[in-house]
Formats: structure tokens, sequence, C-alpha cells
């Protein structure tokens, strides 16, 4: 072995020259173009290990958050009286948005504005005017219905998305617009960021999901997979999200880096809202009334709960209550679900996600097209209108457009102690 060194090490200085003039070689081999090709290659890898990075770390954090609260009874608010209504909105609220520090909400309607609002004294903080349809070149915001809404976990950057195929980038400390994110082909119907990252994803009626980078002002690609209008997304840490296809009642799980998808059936009907739980479970709910819970092992829901909001309409002809919107309080066994059927309804998912058990229900007139809980899971808040937030196949008159804050009572769960 020794004496394979040395003999090499005596041809290198008989030829010093050698290896030198293969690195040249290698050199003259790659093009201009070959080489910015590597070195973009090479930025893109560097900035996916970052965000990977910082999503883990957002990860981990939320999982210290969600051993808190799984040691944790959600329960109604003590009065009715403490559940307060913010009216601004002159149309249906469509999509909602809490800030990450709770301290303010966001809210869009079909009148195509979106109001700041300030959590604490319930006040309207600022208000992005719409315009009217064909006045997009002068107008500086929506001039067609918002139907969703993102905000970023480091609560940096704010993103809605209209039925005029348009994703607006706000900065939402001060409701300034930032960038006008163009590419879907029909309207822009669910929006997210993943956590810890600015990369957001967006859901269409053209049947498409788009990445893009916010910090860069850049498209980055498209995904493919549904047949009919996609209506819901969401995500959380890792690079992936989650969609409802409406009509073609499949749930899709896209896994971005490997460039696959998962496809999942189980509604009888639209599946017109979703919302992951945690990184492995999703609950859904669609216009065949059912609520479903899914975990990403399984192709079927893990469990589903019929008619979860009743039904109506004459004996023999009843119609159940169209499931408009969900919510999960990420990292626990608590959802929500709204209807138009007058109330909220909370769920506690079952041991191992099987199973919905009511727990409570809170009294709303009119279409609940929006549920979002807080970080902490202090407050939740409707977003609610007099018609469904994707079209108007009924109208409630008495209802009345606007956000309502349900705050929650937490009760510490006693454990037992295992000596």
């Amino acid at each position: 072995m020794d004496e394979e060194i040395s003999s090499d090490s005596e041809n290198e200085s008989a030829d010093p020259n050698r290896k030198q003039q293969e690195n040249e070689d290698d050199e003259i081999e790659e093009t201009p173009q070959e080489k910015k090709l590597r070195l973009a290659k090479l930025y893109l890898e560097q900035l996916r290990e970052e965000e990977d990075k910082r999503a883990e770390q957002e990860s981990f954090e939320a999982d210290l958050i969600a051993g808190r609260l799984q040691d944790d009874v959600v329960g109604p608010p003590h009065q009715p009286a403490e559940i307060r209504l913010m009216r601004g909105h002159k149309l249906p609220v469509t999509c909602l948005v809490i800030t990450p520090d709770e301290k303010y909400i966001f809210s869009a309607s079909k009148d195509c504005s979106i109001i700041k609002w300030e959590v604490e004294s319930g006040k309207k903080v600022q208000k992005i005017a719409g315009g009217r349809k064909g006045t997009e070149a002068r107008h500086v915001g929506h001039t067609t219905h918002v139907l969703c809404m993102a905000i970023s976990s480091d609560g940096k950057y704010l993103a809605s998305g209209d039925m005029n195929k348009l994703i607006m980038i706000w900065d939402p400390t001060t409701c300034k617009h930032l960038y006008k994110l163009k590419g879907h082909r029909d309207a822009v119907s669910g929006l997210a960021f993943r956590r810890g990252t600015h990369t957001l994803y967006s859901a269409s009626h053209d049947r498409s999901i788009k990445v893009w980078s916010v910090d860069e002002n850049a498209y980055v690609e498209t995904l493919f997979g549904h047949q009919d209008m996609i209506t819901g997304l969401d995500c959380l840490s890792r690079e992936r999200c989650v969609t409802a296809g409406g009509r073609d009642r499949t749930v899709r799980v896209w896994k971005i880096a490997e460039e696959s998808q998962l496809v999942f059936h189980g509604h009888e009907g639209s599946i017109d809202c979703i919302q992951l739980i945690n990184e492995e479970h999703m609950v859904t709910g669609g216009d065949d009334g059912s609520i479903s819970v899914w975990t990403v092992n399984k192709k079927k829901p893990v469990s589903t709960v019929k008619q979860a909001h009743g039904s109506h309409g004459n004996t023999g002809l009843e119609q159940p209550y169209w499931v408009s919107s969900v919510a999960a309080l990420h990292n626990s066994d608590i959802v929500a679900s709204g209807s138009h059927n007058s109330a909220v309804q909370l769920w506690k998912c079952g041991q191992g996600f099987r199973g919905l058990e009511p727990l409570f229900s809170v009294p709303m007139t009119g279409f609940v097209n929006s549920l979002k809980f807080s970080n902490s899971g202090k407050f939740l808040v409707a977003g609610v209108g007099q018609e469904h937030r994707l079209g108007r196949w009924w109208r409630i008159k008495e209802a009345r457009n606007g956000i309502y804050i349900i705050p929650l009572k937490r009760q510490a769960q006693e454990q037992e102690v295992v000596q």
C-alpha cells in the first residue's frame, strides 16, 4: 500500500502540470450558460436548506405548544354577551386571517374590501377599499369578490386572492400594497404561506396550484391534477400543501419537493373547505353536509359525521345543511365547522382521530363562510354573511355581514400521575 502511494507521488512530481491540465480541461467543458445554471441550482438548494431549518424550528415550537394544548379542555363562552360582532363590510364576509401575535384580524368581503380590526378594542384600524370592475389599472386593491387570504407566520406579508385571477401582496402593518401576482386563469380560491418561510401556495378555479416566492416577487412552478375547480388549500411547516377539489370529490396532498401527489376520496358531494389539524391529519367539509377527518396514511376518511349541521326542507325532500367552513386548533384535537343552520359547531376528535364528538355549539345567524382559531386557542373568529361565499343560492336577510369574535373558556385538565 505504501509503495502505491509513493509511486503516485513520484508520478505527480514527474508531471506537476498534469493535474492543472485536467482542471483546465474541466473548466473548458463548462459553458458560461452551464456555469450560470449550476450556480443558480446551488443558490436555490442553499435557500431551500435555510427554509427547511426555519420550518423545522417553527414546527418544534408548535409541538411544544401542542403539548400544552393537549392538556386543556375548550369550553363555550361564559355568557353569550361575550361574543362580539364587528361590522364594516357592506356585503358578506368571505374570508379572514388572524395575525400571529393575535392583536389584529383581517377580513375580506364580496364588496371587494379588506378591513383590519384590532382584537382588544374591536375597532376598525384601516380599510382597503374595493373598486369597481374595469378600474384595475388605477385602483390599488381588489375590484371583484375577495375569496381567500393568508398571512405569513412572521406577520411580514398578507396575501389576498380574488375572482379576477389576481393575488395581492400587502404589508400587514401599514396595509401598503407591495405586489400583484398574476398567472392563474380563473378565480383564486385558496392561499397559504408555508410556516417559517415566505413561500406562498395558491389554488384556483382553473384547477391548478401555483408556488410563489413572495420575497423575490417571483413565480416558481405550477402543479396540476384536480379535475374540477379547487375550493380550498392549506399548509403548515412541511414542503407540501393539501387541497379540496370541489366537485371532483378528491382531497389531495401535494409533495412539492418529490413532485408527487396523493389522492383521497370520501365525500358524496362537492368538498368546499379544508384545514390541516397537524402535519398528519386534516378536516374537510362539503355540500353533502358531512365533516370528515383524514390521515395522510389512508385514502379514505378515518372518521365522518353525516348531516353535521342537520337538514332542512320538507319531509322526504330534506337536504343537509352545507358545511361552508372548517377550522382546526393546530396540533390539538379540537375542530370547528360552520354552515347556515344558525350555529357554529365545535368538535373533539376521538382517540387516534377516529370519531368526532360534538363539544358545544355557538348561535350564529347567517352563512359562516370562514372560521379561524387564534394560535393560542383563546378565541375563535367567524366570518359571516347573508350569502354563501361562492354564490347566491340562498339569502338570509336577518343575518349581519361581519365577523364574530368568540372567546373560548380554557380549563386545564387534571392528569393522573403515574408513579
